[in-house]
């Protein structure tokens, strides 16, 4: 008797369940007409999103066309996303801008990332990584903020040839300790009698990434005697659990 009381709760509230979810559903659908006005007016308005279509269904919006730039591709969706009663973005849309070859296009975004936040404090505390296939760029690495994470990716969307982004930045977690860590080790490598030139060019400086104590070096050097004494002078900082020495020399 228990049992079957138990079954026919289950069943009432699966029931319930299943009414209110075509209810939400009624409600999104409700507004897809409102929706998709708005979204094609905004779309309209925006002289470079003039390739893109939209529907709508149930609230979600569906993006399909053609961009230019991988930067507008991101723009039709936020256009579309602020707008009232929209529930969700497909972005469907393709980056038929000009084709640049591979290895060209990375290049080009390791210079422009290479003179990325230069004369910033955190700039020697930064490393990042790039591939390129078919135009999709694979960016990774360590960034000490979002602020330098978030203007690396800003640089390739807006990088003609970029086709698609994917994001593999790591940021590194808050901390005092590294801070203080990363601070010490900079004085110990640059002001190196050594080492100190490679302070005079910001844009192809000694990584320094601080990851909670454990410390690794990155970057290129110009002979093995200036890889081995960044890894001395770094292994002679107090309060470091690890020092890994990953400096490429050219």
């Amino acid at each position: 008797m228990k049992k079957l009381s138990n079954m026919k709760s289950l069943a009432l509230t699966m029931a319930l369940l299943v009414l209110l979810s075509v209810s939400a559903l009624a409600a999104n659908g409700r507004y897809d007409q409102q929706i998709q006005q708005t979204v094609s007016q905004k779309l309209h308005d925006a002289k470079q999103l003039q390739g893109v279509n939209s529907s709508v269904e149930d609230g979600i919006v569906t993006l399909t066309g053609s961009v230019s730039l991988y930067q507008d591709k991101l723009d039709a969706a936020r256009k579309a996303m602020k707008v009232a009663n929209v529930t969700g973005v497909r972005n469907d849309i393709e980056v038929a801008g000009e084709s640049v070859p591979d290895s060209q296009l990375q290049q080009k975004l390791a210079k422009k990332l290479a003179y990325d936040r230069v004369g910033y404090y955190d700039n020697a505390f930064n490393f990042i990584t790039l591939g390129v296939k078919d135009g999709v760029v694979t960016i990774g690495g360590d960034t000490v903020n979002d602020v330098a994470k978030d203007s690396a990716l800003a640089i390739l969307a807006r990088t003609p040839g970029v086709k698609d982004v994917v994001n593999e930045v790591n940021v590194l977690p808050v901390s005092n300790f590294d801070d203080s860590l990363r601070v010490r080790m900079a004085r110990a490598i640059y002001r190196d009698s050594v080492l100190g030139r490679y302070a005079s060019d910001p844009v192809n400086p000694i990584r320094i990434v601080v990851d909670n104590g454990h410390v690794t070096l990155y970057g290129t050097v110009e002979n093995a005697a200036d890889k081995n004494i960044a890894g001395i002078r770094a292994g002679s900082v107090p309060g470091a659990f690890s020092v890994d020495n990953k400096l490429v020399v050219n």
